[in-house]
């Protein structure tokens, strides 16, 4: 593997990653703090210090070995869960759809924003390459980041989310998954089920909508 290609990887999506997985984070205790539970903004995480919510092993090293592993064909990783109380939530059945939605709506917006940054790149004839490729990256980390967490299956939060909706017998034994949740997942990402029926249908929605909301922007600057 080509040592310099990698640097260059690594340093154009450091900076789209950080602020995903930080704002993602922040998001979950934000609102939790607004509907009434204090336990993340106790703890110091409602923060967008980046330091607060990067797992050593699962936003560094497991993404850096997987790259190295695969050739850049898989990553993985995962930061610091923000702490929830469910239960010093005002309405803990309603709120905690809510609560998980904030993830993945903050790294839809972080897509929408890095997308905006591109278009106004491309319009003013900015041909620095690894200006470029950040803000694309921002999209896409974004993205797959906003897809990913909406799968449902506990403890991602469209698991959660889909908690939240059902009805209270039904919810209470699809959350008892969640404790194996994280293994399941890994396993139907490494069939490429998730890649395959979720991740990449929906990021093209994904990229579709941006397109949409981007057209007026690119009229504008044309």
């Amino acid at each position: 593997m080509d040592l310099n290609n990698l640097i260059q990887t690594v340093l154009i999506y450091a900076l789209p990653v950080l602020f995903a997985i930080t704002v993602h984070e922040a998001a979950h205790g934000y609102v939790a703090r607004y509907l009434g539970d204090n336990t993340a903004y106790m703890m110091g995480r409602v923060t967008l210090n980046p330091l607060k919510h990067i797992d050593p092993i699962g936003t560094i090293a497991m993404p850096l070995l997987l790259y190295f592993a695969t050739s850049g064909a898989f990553l993985f990783g995962y930061a610091k869960p923000v702490p929830v109380n469910f239960g010093h939530l005002r309405r803990p059945k309603r709120d905690m759809v809510w609560v998980a939605l904030a993830g993945p709506a903050s790294n839809f917006i972080q897509a929408i924003l890095w997308a905006v940054v591109f278009t106004v790149l491309v319009a003013a004839d900015v041909n620095e390459r690894f200006f470029l490729e950040m803000a694309k990256a921002g999209v896409l980390v974004n993205l797959v980041m906003w897809a990913f967490n909406l799968f449902p299956l506990p403890p991602l939060d469209g698991g959660r989310v889909l908690t939240g909706l059902l009805p209270r017998r039904a919810a209470y034994t699809f959350s008892r998954i969640e404790p194996w949740g994280f293994f399941i997942v890994m396993g139907l990402v490494i069939a490429g089920i998730v890649g395959n029926l979720w991740l990449r249908p929906l990021i093209d929605v994904g990229y579709s909508v941006l397109g949409v909301l981007l057209s007026p922007l690119k009229t504008l600057l044309s």
